[in-house]
């Protein structure tokens, strides 16, 4: 086996790469740094705009954490309490029972609890949701539009560059004040 001797020039180029690298990634994460900064004291967190969201599904599968921090809102005053909700059942069910394969939901997070005839209430379990916006897809096609997508603050790590957003092709993902972080179903009103 032979052993190899560092040379003095090898030595020097060495020290240069690693001073580099070190240089390249302290600048990297300065600018980080910067950036959130800049958001926190701005105060500015990620949002889905429920008007520009076009029910994707990327929300479920490009957060960085295992469940997404966005969720399914139910806007009770917009909702028609349906016997045939298109948010819970399929377009055309089999049959309107809550079973499974009548369900949009492919985990049970959407809720039917009879309220009167022919009224029903939906409700989201939100330990359930995964964001796949499966329901909320079939209530703005074929509904009313009251379900739909929000960013939960106390769930969401708040990225700064959120992998959702850099993904989302409607570009619903938005900026918003930290103090007023979600945006209504029928969009925020300008204050006069």
């Amino acid at each position: 086996m032979s052993k190899k001797t560092l040379t003095r020039e090898g030595f020097l180029k060495l020290c240069g790469r690693t001073a580099g690298i070190i240089l390249l990634g302290g600048t990297a994460g300065g600018l980080a740094a910067k950036s959130i900064a800049r958001n926190a004291k701005e105060g500015t967190v990620w949002q889905i705009d429920p008007t520009k969201c076009n029910q994707c599904g990327r929300c479920a599968t490009h957060c960085v954490l295992d469940q997404s921090a966005v969720k399914c809102f139910h806007h009770f005053p917009m909702c028609g309490y349906c016997d045939l909700c298109t948010g819970f059942f399929e377009a055309e069910p089999h049959a309107l029972n809550e079973g499974a394969e009548n369900q949009l939901c492919p985990i049970g997070a959407l809720k039917r609890r009879f309220v009167e005839d022919p009224y029903f209430e939906y409700v989201v379990d939100e330990e359930l949701c995964v964001g796949c916006a499966r329901c909320v897809k079939g209530c703005t096609q074929f509904g009313n539009g009251s379900l739909y997508l929000q960013v939960r603050h106390d769930l969401c790590m708040n990225c700064n560059q959120c992998n959702i957003a850099a993904n989302c092709p409607a570009e619903a993902f938005v900026r918003v004040p930290a103090n007023d972080p979600y945006i209504p179903r029928l969009g925020r009103k300008e204050s006069t």
